[in-house]
């Protein structure tokens, strides 16, 4: 993890640098608002530590600043105690706000709390990403723009074929009979035969598999209906 600390008290980014360092964080010190953002551009960072009061570019101007460009975390520390500042300071992004004198090891623990919970944010959303898109040797699928590359080309399926792949590739191993699968793809109420599944199953075989009289990717369970290996 790497912090950010801005502050135009010299000693003081020396003494968190310090302290941060020895509970394992990279730290990077600026001294002024401009060199901070200067900083920021250049590298990634995983939280700011952020002084309301510098030079060249203030505090409230630098979060705005990075705020527009990144939801990396800020904490803003002033010296100022009155409660407008806190709330001007949560108008522009901060995430927390701390007031000097702080105790060091109280900023310690919010660091680690934020970063906690960015850190599970971005295992969660992750997850997510990778829940939207499927891949294997022959075949990728992207669910969010409803994509399909079959065999080292894209394919063109009907909406009602990728709703039915979708079944299957969400679903591995399950066989699906042909009346389940009309209740899914078209409805409970649906008045139409369910041979209209066998025709849908038969053009994306046709579509993405390599030998599509040999399917390797929707397999036919006979008597029962439809599965996909997986």
């Amino acid at each position: 993890m790497r912090i950010l600390v801005v502050d135009d008290e010299k000693l003081l980014v020396k003494g968190l640098k310090f302290n941060l360092e020895n509970d394992g964080y990279e730290v990077d010190g600026a001294y002024d608002g401009r060199e901070a953002l200067m900083l920021f551009e250049k590298n990634k960072y995983d939280l700011v530590l952020l002084d309301l009061m510098l030079p060249e570019i203030s505090g409230l101007e630098v979060c705005r600043a990075i705020r527009e460009k990144s939801n990396v975390p800020v904490i803003m520390v002033t010296a100022k105690t009155e409660g407008i500042d806190k709330l001007i300071g949560f108008e522009y992004g901060a995430d927390d706000y701390v007031t000097k004198p702080y105790d060091i090891l109280e900023l310690k623990a919010r660091i680690r709390v934020i970063l906690k919970r960015v850190m599970t944010t971005s295992q969660a959303q992750k997850k997510a990403e990778q829940a939207e898109i499927f891949e294997s040797e022959t075949l990728k699928i992207n669910f969010k723009n409803r994509s399909v590359v079959a065999n080292g080309r894209e394919v063109d399926l009907t909406a009602k074929e990728f709703d039915l792949l979708s079944i299957f590739i969400k679903n591995p191993a399950q066989v699906f009979s042909r009346d389940k699968l009309l209740e899914l793809g078209w409805g409970k109420d649906y008045p139409g035969d369910n041979r209209t599944v066998d025709v849908h199953i038969r053009k994306i075989r046709e579509k993405i598999e390599e030998d599509d009289a040999n399917p390797k990717i929707i397999l036919t369970k006979w008597g029962v209906g439809y599965y996909f290996k997986g």
